[in-house]
């Protein structure tokens, strides 16, 4: 485990991230549709020379950001040593990233809203009420592929699913490569009888390695 001490946590700013793709699932169901997808988005990732790694998030012990605010003045979470704290050096390190969720109750998963919440430790902010902010992951090329996955068969159903994975990730300074919304798909492994829709993920990873090489 890197720890804090670590020099990649140091000048987190002035980092130089490798062309190498981060994945992240925020299933609860193991090999269900959004596992699959994932796999297929760093599979084209691969298949472009990318290094790429897959991670899903109930495998991970890490609990919610509990608004601690010491990330503030440590520039990283240190309320916390738990999973995410193996997690943070592979994004700091990774220039492209994959987020994968199925859409529960009109929003993303418990997993992925966590995970992003934990994002805010690389947040800069300023003193004054309401305060200005920067991103220490910011004007570093980074790059984000978003796949969100719903029973329904419209984005008003899907909710704020998109939305709630775009925002935080513009706002972190990453840049969005593609969306897919996936959407009459629910049974566990469905997608695997939708060729055109892996053959869609396939292509946004490839689009990413491509974008962050």
């Amino acid at each position: 485990m890197r720890f804090f001490d670590h020099a990649i946590f140091q000048n987190i700013s002035d980092h130089h991230p490798e062309p190498s793709v981060l994945g992240l699932s925020g299933s609860p169901r193991k090999n269900g549709n959004s596992d699959l997808l994932l796999k297929e988005v760093l599979k084209g990732a691969k298949q472009q020379g990318a290094t790429s790694e897959g991670i899903y998030l109930r495998d991970v012990q890490f609990q919610p950001c509990i608004g601690c605010e010491k990330c503030r003045k440590d520039h990283i979470c240190t309320g916390h040593k738990d999973g995410m704290s193996l997690l943070y050096p592979d994004i700091i390190a990774s220039k492209g990233m994959v987020l994968v969720s199925p859409t529960h109750n009109y929003n993303i998963t418990a997993w992925m809203k966590a995970f992003i919440d934990r994002l805010y430790c690389f947040y800069n902010f300023n003193p004054k009420r309401p305060s200005g902010w920067s991103s220490q992951l910011g004007n570093q090329g980074r790059k984000v592929v978003i796949v969100a996955v719903c029973e329904q068969d419209n984005k008003k159903d899907m909710g704020f699913t998109l939305d709630a994975m775009r925002l935080p990730m513009e706002a972190l300074g990453y840049d969005i490569v593609g969306e897919l919304p996936v959407f009459h798909i629910f049974d566990k492994a469905k997608v695997k009888e939708s060729p055109k829709i892996l053959a869609q993920a396939s292509e946004l990873g490839a689009e990413l390695a491509r974008s962050i090489s």
